[in-house]
């Protein structure tokens, strides 16, 4: 007596395979462009926390390299605890930003399919990054006491241009967030393309942090930067 063998014809499985390959092609872009929309958001609200800490560290008056009693603008590796602030040898206890901030490689931080960066002002504000393992504890990069009272400016660029993010983001003592619709540049950090401190500025030529920044309008890097809400 035999048992009749049962299974999917030909057709049949063809026609799943189908129908897979519809949802995938619909499901796929929506999953991608979901992530994109997430890291953005992500770095939006780190960039304004970025901001409340620097808010709080220069009115605690913790960094205070030239003994003014007017406190100054920290990096990273300071605002997060994780080394000495410049000319001293305390940290900021307890920090003012996360201490995931004190991971920094190469002078930045990534988060979330972000990179990001902060500069202080020389003497002639001009941008200065902290040391590649965060900070300045020996204040040794040339930061100027005076103008780190009143200038700092961070960006936050994607790690890959297009998979975990397309827009580039800046923020500055300002408070308020800087968007590029990134057509001139694609900023990405798996290409080294990066901004450069004054991306985000108007002018032209050597440009100061001092110098206003292009909010709804075009920058010395050629895009368009706009003020996100």
């Amino acid at each position: 007596m035999s048992k009749r063998e049962q299974g999917f014809t030909l057709i049949e499985l063809m026609i799943v395979v189908a129908i897979i390959a519809i949802i995938a092609s619909i499901a796929i872009p929506n999953l991608l462009s979901a992530r994109l929309n997430a890291n953005e958001s992500a770095a939006i609200a780190t960039l304004k926390n970025i901001s409340s800490a620097q808010a709080q560290c220069q009115a605690s008056g913790v960094i205070d390299v030239n003994g003014n009693g007017a406190g100054e603008y920290g990096f990273f590796g300071e605002l997060s605890g994780r080394v000495a602030v410049r000319a001293g040898t305390q940290t900021i206890s307890p920090p003012v930003l996360s201490t995931a901030f004190g991971n920094v490689i190469n002078a930045r931080v990534t988060r979330s399919g972000y990179v990001f960066q902060m500069f202080l002002p020389d003497p002639t504000a001009q941008g200065i990054e902290e040391e590649a393992t965060g900070g300045d504890p020996g204040n040794t990069q040339g930061v100027d006491p005076g103008q780190a009272e009143t200038l700092w400016a961070c960006y936050a660029w994607p790690q890959v241009f297009g998979n975990s993010g397309k827009r580039t983001f800046f923020v500055n003592q300002s408070g308020d967030v800087l968007a590029t619709n990134s057509i001139t540049n694609q900023y990405s950090e798996s290409t080294n393309t990066r901004p450069l401190f004054s991306a985000a500025y108007l002018g032209t030529g050597t440009i100061a942090m001092s110098a206003g920044v292009a909010a709804n309008t075009v920058a010395s890097d050629g895009d368009r930067w706009t003020v996100v809400n």
